[in-house]
């Protein structure tokens, strides 16, 4: 029998999580959380996610604190329509993933485990599901987060030109 750790995420699971609303923290520079921001527009933080399903997981949130995306401003909407594609851009310099799930988690009964709007944007590649994901029920991530984060970090600042 084989066995996956991830002895990092069982504060996470039990609860033990930084008081207030983690992309609140994030986006104030809080110590309290890890900050895996990779870049960031007036309105929005494009983060990599902690715990990614793939590699280039990322989470893109608005910096105002809402639940529902009906709340965005109009100007917040536009801005989120030109960040979209770039993130994608900078995804497909990243990795080459031949698809993308991209959305959200709208409350806790459809599996936002973050009550602060964020869109999630996940690349998809062929044959990613092996041997373990399939009789364990598991995922194999092939790639350290960190490694992951100081790439996307590096794309999104040639991506804009050096502002992030």
């Amino acid at each position: 029998m084989e066995y996956l750790f991830n002895f990092n995420k069982i504060a996470y699971l039990k609860g033990k999580r930084p008081q207030g609303c983690i992309l609140c923290l994030i986006r104030d520079g809080s110590q309290d959380v890890e900050n895996l921001v990779v870049y960031q527009t007036e309105r929005f933080m494009v983060s990599l996610n902690l715990y990614p399903y793939n590699p280039g997981h990322l989470l893109v949130f608005p910096k105002r604190h809402i639940v529902d995306i009906r709340q965005y401003t109009e100007g917040e909407k536009a801005e989120l329509d030109a960040l979209v594609p770039a993130c994608l851009d900078v995804l497909d310099a990243f990795g080459n993933p031949s698809a993308y799930n991209i959305g959200y988690n709208m409350g806790l009964s459809a599996g936002a485990s973050i009550e602060h709007l964020h869109l999630h944007i996940i690349p998809r590649y062929p044959r990613e599901i092996g041997i373990v994901e399939l009789i364990g029920g598991s995922r194999v991530l092939v790639q350290d987060p960190k490694d992951t984060y100081a790439k996307l970090k590096e794309l999104f600042n040639i991506s804009a030109g050096g502002r992030n």
